[in-house]
């Protein structure tokens, strides 16, 4: 067969496995596993598990653990409510403030984290009932924390972004600086985009109070004393001062990314253990069940992807779709339009995480031969697998919010994130135009990259 043949056959198989129900780790490695008996020699069977632990025995790796680790530690303790209670007292005076606090303590706490579904669920189980409390609808306030948790992939410490640095041999340290400033910007959209729908809401509300109406909730004010502010302060600084620490660490050189992972998960143990007496064996028995059961469903997927992957570039499958892509001589942008399209059409189906591993050995030539600067293109790519984390069919925030809050319809979910999903592809446009957005600091702190 040739290799056009096998590779359609190749990516059917892999769809009708998918869709058969199967876990996503176990799919990829069937398939692999069935073409490596089909096309491989049948020596190449006995080499699996050699082949996939050489493909995972990389030490940048290592931080996957360590940083579900601290995202546990801080997610299954107070600490994100009372982050979130600090911002709102803070923010309480700025129309939509309780919105914007969201935004705020969802990419504050997404930044300790790495994690999406981490950032939804302790962010979501306080803000949600909080807005829902004072009038928000429910769409508006399911969209804040669904939105607002995609912030765990694009801010570091990511998660997805650690794949990509593996994937593309890029600088780690690069990629998740260069994730800061679009993460801002997503930030100030979401903020602004908070502000203007709760002006409209309020205005709504007021307008039928005005009629005669009952008075909305949305319509009463909260008030902080200066006191007040001040005395949420001393539970959120120290792990405020854990992420600056751990920043430095990892930016300044003092501590290789596993390390900086290390020794975030060990102190964040520690803060917890200090502030909220987290330290009994029943206590932590949550935060590391947790850890083991992510780390291990992400490892599995990694190593089968990884596995997939070899196959596929064995087989001359992804070599072959390169130099197809390559020989359509599309026009530089029109090349990067046609892969993020793709990447939008993965998202409908696939994670992050198995999206990153399946496409690079695919994508990531022609982008080369296009002269993309491929630490700005991962950005940009973890910008759009952001909107597949808030769109349907898959998308992970949506149901991780159904759990949080199941009295808001699913429906009514979705249209709430849709607006985000705009935001998002506005933010790409602003990065095609002004890269400097997302290679400015780290050609500030690390110098150029030659290696472009």
């Amino acid at each position: 067969m040739s290799v056009f043949g096998i590779g359609i056959a190749y990516g059917i198989a892999t769809l009708v496995v998918m869709f058969s129900g199967m876990p996503i780790a176990f799919a990829l490695g069937a398939v692999a596993v069935v073409f490596m008996g089909i096309y491989m020699p049948a020596a190449s069977l006995d080499t699996v598990t050699q082949n996939v632990y050489e493909e995972m025995a990389s030490i940048t790796l290592l931080s996957i653990p360590l940083f579900i680790l601290k995202g546990a530690a801080i997610g299954k303790s107070r600490a994100g409510q009372d982050l979130y209670s600090a911002l709102h007292a803070w923010l309480h005076r700025v129309p939509g403030g309780l919105g914007v606090a969201n935004v705020f303590a969802c990419a504050l706490f997404a930044a300790m984290a790495g994690s999406s579904p981490a950032t939804c669920s302790a962010i979501g189980s306080a803000g949600i009932p909080e807005m829902r409390k004072r009038g928000y609808s429910g769409g508006f306030a399911a969209g804040i924390i669904a939105a607002g948790g995609t912030l765990g992939i694009l801010l570091p410490p990511s998660i997805t972004m650690i794949l990509f640095a593996v994937a593309a041999e890029k600088s780690l340290g690069r990629l998740f600086l260069a994730g800061i400033g679009p993460g801002l910007l997503l930030v100030s959209l979401f903020g602004a985009y908070a502000v203007i729908r709760f002006r409209q809401e309020y205005a709504a509300a007021e307008a039928i109070y005005k009629n005669g109406g009952p008075e909305a909730a949305i319509l009463a004010r909260d008030e902080y004393t200066l006191a007040e502010r001040f005395s949420v302060l001393p539970r959120v600084i120290p792990f405020v001062l854990l992420l600056t620490g751990v920043m430095i660490a990892l930016y300044g050189g003092y501590a290789t990314p596993s390390e900086t992972a290390g020794l975030g998960g060990l102190l964040a143990l520690a803060l917890i253990a200090a502030i909220y007496s987290v330290w009994r064996p029943s206590d932590l028995a949550p935060i590391l069940k947790s850890t083991i059961r992510e780390s291990t469903m992400l490892m599995m997927i990694i190593g089968m992807s990884l596995l997939y992957s070899y196959v596929m570039s064995y087989l001359h499958i992804s070599q072959s779709v390169a130099e197809s892509v390559v020989a359509m001589h599309l026009p530089r942008w029109g090349l990067l339009f046609a892969i993020l399209v793709m990447v939008v059409v993965l998202g409908f189906f696939l994670p992050p995480v198995s999206i990153i591993l399946m496409t690079a050995p695919i994508i990531l030539p022609p982008l080369r031969a296009a002269n993309f600067d491929i630490i700005w293109f991962g950005v940009v790519m973890t910008i759009v697998m952001e909107m597949g984390l808030i769109h349907p069919p898959v998308g992970l925030n949506i149901f991780v919010i159904r759990n949080v809050a199941p009295d808001i319809p699913l429906s009514e979910v979705i249209w709430g994130t849709l607006p985000f999903v705009l935001l998002m592809m506005l933010a790409v446009l602003l990065l095609c135009f002004v890269p400097g957005i997302s290679t400015a600091l780290p050609d500030l702190v690390m110098g150029p990259d030659g290696s472009r």
